[in-house]
This record gives C-alpha cells, structure tokens and sequence, in this order.
C-alpha cells in the first residue's frame, strides 16, 4: 500500500490554525477500507479480513461517528458549520458493510453538518458485493449514485486484475440500481497486461450497452510495492504499453463521445450533465473531509491525513484524540501550482491569469501544438485538446516552467 506523505505532526486535539477559511463549498469522503481479497494493482489503504488486527468491521460505523462528532466541534469553532454538497463513500469496498451501516455515517455525517439541498450521495461498489435489496436500502436511505467497479467485460483482463466478478454480473446490477432509482457511474481500467485494444472495444461497448449515466476510463498504473510490480518485475507479465494505452484513450474518448457522453475530465465522461460533482470538487480545490484511515482532509488551505491502520485510528478515538497523523499549511504559491495541476484538466478550463507571466507566454505554444483548445484562449482560460489530455504532464510542465 501506498506510503503517506511527510507532514508537521498533526496537533491530538485535531485543531486548525486559527483563521482557517471555512468559505468554500464542503463535502465528505468517508473511507471503507475493508475488502474481500486484494486486487493485484491496487495500493489503496485496503485491509482483508485476516489483516485488521484489533478492529472489525461491525465496529467501523462506530468508530467514523467518533470523527464525525470531532470534525463538527473542530469546525463550528472556526465559523458557521456548512452543510455537505457531497458525500462519498470509497475504498476499499463501501458494500461490503451492509446497508444500514452505510445509510448510518450518512445519517451521522447529515446530523452534524445537514446535506445542501440536491446533495450527491456516491458510494463505490464491486458487481459481487450488492444485491437489489441492499441497492433499494442504500437508495431509501439518502444514497443517490452507485459507482461500480467494472474495469472490464473481458474475463482474461479481469483475471489479470485479479478482480473476481462475472462479466454476465455487471449488466444485472445496472438494473437494479436503475430499479432502485440511483444514477449509475462504471469504472473501467486499459492497459492491464495482455489487454488488445480489441479487448479493449469490447469492454467500452459492453459498457456504453448498459447507458450509464457517467464513466471513468483509467490507465493502469504499475505502483510500487504492489503483486502486479512483483510479477512484471519477475517476467510473469508484461509492462502496460505506453502507445498502446494511448490508442485506448483514443478509443474511449471517440466510443463515448459518440454516444453522448462528453469529457470533463481527462479520465470522466458523463451524459446530459451527470458529472460527478464529488470529484470536481477535488479539481476545483473546494474542501472536504476525509473520515476513516488513511483518508485526506483539506480545509481552507490545511491538508492532513489519518492513521493507515483501522485499529490504529479506532485506538486514537477511542483515547479521545484526533486520528490525523500529519499535516501540511499550504502557502499561497503552493495552493496556485496545485490549482494549474488540477484545473488545467478540467473541461472548464483554468483561468490564464493564474499563470505567471512565462507560462502565460507557454500558451500560445501550447495552441500551436495542438495542445490547449485556441479558441478557449481567446476567453481567457487553458483548456486541452484530445492531444493536451493525452499529454496532459507535459502541459502542465510547460504552463509551469
């Protein structure tokens, strides 16, 4: 599993700087690190049933609630509490809990903070961890979008991603989720060893048969530590192919855009405005916090991250502390370079004058490249071609030379 980041030793009471801006939209992301068996490419903080290790699943939604009541004084001394835009559940895999201990963080989250009106309510599921039962439960229960796990309708390249649904199941699950009311996102990966680009096709028109309402499209990444390095390191597998990767990219922008879903950000399309307004929050540097272990948080400019292990953070609330381990203050350049990072993305674009003046200069090169869309430009905002997205490092070096 990934490492954390170095940081400021975060303070036991879990206070912020005074002064703290508390302006922007709000959401949380509520971490349910808990999975039936460990995907061979994942480095996410995830925990199987024989690694928790003096914590357990039952008492997990015990255990957020403590954090929700420490968020809620540690921010209602900073000003008037906000109610949550967007809530999000992510993992690990959120349904392995049933589905009353979900609807219960919801409700501790809802009655700390409230839901703005319209709220977004995402939770992440496998295909083999919900049923339609528990689908109508999340939905009755304030949950509004279920974001599936599907990675793939090839056997062979979800064998190879160690991922243990039936393609046959995804289809079903759709339904339900469709019968239980909720808006429906499909996650897909490219480039897992030896996926052809006509695996490739067949996972994209098996996921665009089913009309979900948003899909994400991400490339295998190969991280550190993980048993996929272990085996490509070994010889077992082969390395994902970075022109292959790239025709793929091709593919999913040209199969989706034609049939009705339009980008918004490099890996996320979404038909008739169904963004997923959770992570374009992320995009847009708004804030957000991250309950359970190992989860981010950022406030106003203060970023922290919890304790990895779920006995570790259940431990520290339970001794009345906060579960964050360290922190960073971010100063005002180091929030602007992040903003270029994340906005230059997005289909909305960045605003040119965040720039300085020699990555304002970069612009027209950009343009002239084929990079950044030039009539964008012209409206003040950097906004990137189907190339800029495949090249989107390279933008982002040039605007911040």
């Amino acid at each position: 599993m990934g490492r954390l980041p170095e940081g400021e030793t975060a303070p036991a009471d879990g206070r912020l700087p005074a002064g703290t801006a508390v302006e922007a939209p709000f959401g949380a992301y509520i971490h349910v690190p808990f999975c039936s068996v460990r995907c061979g490419y994942c480095d996410f903080n995830t925990y199987t049933a024989d690694e928790l290790r003096g914590a357990t699943r039952a008492g997990y939604p015990g255990d957020v609630a403590a954090e929700i009541a420490l968020a809620r004084e540690v921010l209602g001394e900073l000003g008037p509490l906000r109610p949550m835009q967007t809530v999000f559940f992510g993992g690990g895999t959120p349904t392995l809990l049933p589905a009353g201990d979900l609807v219960a963080m919801l409700e501790g989250v809802t009655d700390a903070f409230g839901l703005a009106e319209g709220a977004e309510v995402t939770t992440e599921a496998n295909p083999d961890s919900i049923d339609a039962d528990g689908l109508r439960r999340l939905r009755d229960g304030g949950v509004t979008r279920v974001s599936f796990g599907m990675q793939s309708a090839v056997p062979h390249v979800l064998a190879a991603l160690d991922r243990t649904h039936d393609p046959a199941r995804v289809p079903q699950v759709v339904g339900w989720a469709r019968e239980a009311g909720l808006e429906v996102s499909l996650d897909l990966i490219y480039g897992a060893p030896g996926e052809s680009l006509e695996d490739w096709q067949r996972s994209l028109d098996a996921a665009v048969a089913m009309q979900p309402d948003h899909v994400s499209a991400y490339a295998l990444i190969v991280e550190d530590g993980t048993a996929l390095a272990r085996r490509i390191r070994r010889g077992e597998l082969v390395a994902p192919d970075d022109d292959l990767q790239a025709a793929m990219y091709e593919a999913a922008d040209a199969t989706l855009g034609s049939a009705g879903y339009t980008w918004y950000e490099v890996s996320n399309w979404a038909r008739e405005s169904r963004v997923a307004r959770h992570n374009l929050a992320y995009w847009r540097g708004h804030d957000w916090w991250g309950f359970g272990p190992g989860a981010h948080s950022h406030v106003g400019g203060v970023r922290w991250w919890n304790v990895k292990h779920p006995a570790a953070y259940r431990d520290r609330l339970l001794a009345g502390a906060s579960p964050a381990l360290a922190r960073e203050v971010l100063d005002d350049e180091t929030r602007r370079v992040e903003r270029v990072l994340l906005e230059s993305r997005i289909a909305e674009g960045l605003p040119v004058e965040v720039l300085e003046p020699e990555g304002r200069r970069a612009v027209a090169g950009l343009i002239a490249d084929g990079l950044a869309d030039g009539g964008a430009a012209l409206a003040g905002r950097v906004v990137p071609t189907l190339r800029g997205r495949l090249l989107a490092d390279a933008v982002v070096r040039r605007l911040l030379p």
